[in-house]
């Protein structure tokens, strides 16, 4: 659904990317310092309890993995090493996320958000983790409910809002965020199994 967004984004980031590409200036690098501010920001302020500002801070760091995809494509082909170490710091970046959410919830008696937050968290891994999987083994599985545009955009926002003072809202996106990447989970293990059974249907009789 976010994927529609991405052109009108790449035409606003682009001025951006080309003035740090003239300082010489890598993907890699923008990649690196927006995993570290997510986390920073997230271990930061949530723990605290400053859900508005460390999500507004988050949000920055965050737009620098757009950025960082928008610099690599104005360079040409992208290399392997970028797309390995984008991928891998997405991870990162998920983790100090909804770590920060949990400790929170737990420093604040909350616990069974903090069981919610984490599993969101779990979640979240194995539905990229899945993804990797299928393409390791030569599948397709770009298919699901909730991909890492819809998971961050769901957790930033709810807990922005829940830090302004509006009541259940980050209550409500957690299990939203919770049922949702389930449901994906579950989509793309079926979608890996339908190619897999097509692929060699007697291996798994």
């Amino acid at each position: 659904m976010l994927k529609l967004l991405r052109p009108a984004v790449t035409r606003i980031l682009t001025p951006l990317g080309r003035a740090l590409a003239r300082r010489g200036i890598s993907p890699n690098v923008v990649t690196a310092v927006g995993t570290l501010g997510t986390v920073a920001a997230a271990l930061f302020f949530y723990p605290r309890g400053q859900l508005f500002p460390g999500t507004v801070v988050i949000t920055i760091f965050v737009l620098a993995d757009l950025l960082d995809g928008v610099m690599a494509r104005m360079a040409g082909p992208g290399s392997l090493w970028g797309a390995f170490l984008d991928s891998t710091l997405d991870r990162v970046g998920d983790a100090g996320i909804f770590s920060g959410l949990v400790i929170w919830f737990m420093v604040s008696g909350q616990r069974v958000l903090a069981g919610v937050a984490l599993f969101c968290l779990v979640a979240g891994a194995l539905v990229s983790y899945v993804k990797a999987r299928a393409e390791g083994l030569g599948l397709r599985c770009d298919v699901g409910l909730a991909e890492r545009p819809e998971r961050l955009v769901v957790g930033l926002v709810s807990a922005g809002l829940g830090g302004l003072g509006v009541p259940y809202v980050l209550a409500f996106g957690l299990w939203l965020l919770a049922v949702a990447s389930a449901v994906t989970v579950g989509q793309r293990l079926l979608h890996v199994r339908r190619q897999a059974v097509s692929a060699a249907p007697r291996t798994l009789r």
